[in-house]
């Protein structure tokens, strides 16, 4: 297989673990009777059985998807750039309508299925680093520098705040919904009025990561250069050191944080699973290409991932929306009925709707080249430039019509004034011409 075939091949099996992985912490959102408002506030007793089992579910997924899920989409405003220098394009040219129309339906997403979407906050990073990373590696580590200090200091001074908020203060919701019940038993309709009416809160999330995203956005980028992905020794060097870093420092950081208690919720999912994704980028890539013998590398679950990989938009709304029509009140309403086996039942859903997705994903690309959300995003991508496309092809082609009119015209009257020249001196030799005066002074 081409080493360029295999590096995407990687890039789709970490982008569809991260999807799986991203469902894996909103599936807790979902399966919250009181729906996204109380997951904000509450999070799981370690005085419990069921309480510690929820906490070391929780921890295998928390921030850590996220975090790999912005490092890979990093990857791909590097691959984006390579191509528009590759092809003589002026960047970032048309990679800010991507972005925009990224934030649109990151919008449409939030106002209508998902109040924690995370897509129109990389839209706006995506707009940041677009005009950086394509500067020196001086000028790119300077920013990561500012943006990781900021992002430090910001989580930091909010988490010695929780430390210092009185229990009483703790309990009370972040977010007051217009009913108590409006996630078990209220309409649809409801709830997106709700996403409306508190937007400053829920959209909270996506300012607090955004010198995050910006960090990670330029981690990608710059992983990309120095060869993470290559089937190579340089870039099994690179891996390795990922994995030090992530499984050696950022790893046991992050299990301490998990069972410290709610005060350190914001460590624990803002600032040590960048870390850990950074081990996990270099663990999957090692034994994805270590695994690539002809009767592994077609299994199921690998050619699994690559579909979900490939369909990553398509699979993060199609999960977003399956899991409310079986959680909320106005679907089927597992989330208040199943309440008393949680968190046991949680896991049970979260496979089956990852089983779901992967499935159809699977069957789509046997059909299709992108998937359902990507061939429209696609599509409105391109719609613009095929319309330029054909404004210039058509002030082209008249201008071509106008230059062969006054070639025509050109051609016409040289030939009318050489006949004329012709004729005229015809007539001189024939003696049929006026005579010529001599008696001109």
């Amino acid at each position: 297989m081409p080493a360029a075939s295999r590096r995407l091949d990687v890039l789709d099996i970490l982008r569809g673990l991260a999807i799986v992985g991203t469902f894996g912490t909103n599936v807790w959102i979902f399966t919250n009777p009181a729906g996204p408002p109380d997951a904000l506030a509450s999070l799981p007793s370690l005085d419990s059985l069921a309480g510690a089992v929820e906490t070391a579910i929780r921890f295998v997924f928390n921030g850590k998807a996220l975090a790999l899920l912005t490092l890979l989409f990093g990857v791909g405003l590097e691959l984006q750039y390579r191509s528009a220098r590759r092809r003589g394009n002026r960047w970032p040219g048309w990679y800010l309508w991507r972005a925009g129309l990224l934030f649109c339906e990151g919008l449409l997403h939030y106002v209508l299925v998902f109040e924690f979407d995370v897509l129109m906050g990389y839209a706006v990073a995506s707009m940041v680093v677009a005009y950086l990373v394509g500067r020196s590696d001086r000028a790119v580590r300077w920013w990561m520098v500012g943006a990781g200090t900021l992002h430090v200091a910001f989580i930091s001074l909010l988490t010695l705040g929780l430390l210092a908020t009185p229990p009483e203060v703790k309990e009370q919701p972040l977010v007051a919904p217009s009913r108590p019940d409006l996630f078990s038993h209220g309409g649809y309709a409801e709830q997106v009025a709700d996403r409306l009416a508190l937007a400053p809160a829920y959209r909270s999330e996506s300012v607090l990561i955004m010198p995050l995203c910006i960090v990670l956005f330029l981690a990608g980028s710059r992983l990309l250069r120095a060869g993470a992905f290559e089937d190579s020794t340089r870039g099994a060097t690179v891996r390795r050191r990922l994995m030090t870093l992530g499984f050696g420092v950022g790893l046991p950081l992050n299990v301490l944080t998990t069972f410290a208690g709610p005060d350190w919720s914001l460590v624990d999912r803002y600032l040590l699973p960048p870390l850990v994704a950074l081990g996990l980028l270099g663990l999957v890539t090692t034994v994805t290409y270590r695994t690539r013998d002809a009767r592994r590398a077609g299994g199921p679950l690998r050619r699994g991932f690559i579909a979900v990989g490939r369909t990553s938009l398509s699979c993060y709304v199609l999960q977003n929306l399956v899991a409310s029509v079986l959680c909320y009140g106005w679907g089927l309403g597992l989330a208040s009925r199943l309440d008393g086996l949680r968190p046991w039942w949680v896991p049970g859903a979260w496979l089956g709707i990852c089983a779901l997705f992967t499935v159809l994903a699977t069957w789509w690309l046997r059909r299709f080249e992108r998937g359902p959300l990507e061939l429209v995003w696609h599509w409105a991508y391109q719609a613009p430039q095929r319309g330029r496309a054909r404004v210039a092809s058509a002030s082209a082609v008249g201008g071509t019509v106008d230059e062969a009119r006054v070639q025509v015209r050109e051609s016409s009257l040289a030939s009318s004034t050489v006949s004329s020249a012709a004729g005229s001196a015809s007539r001189r030799s024939s003696g049929m011409g006026r005579p010529e005066r001599t008696d001109r002074p």
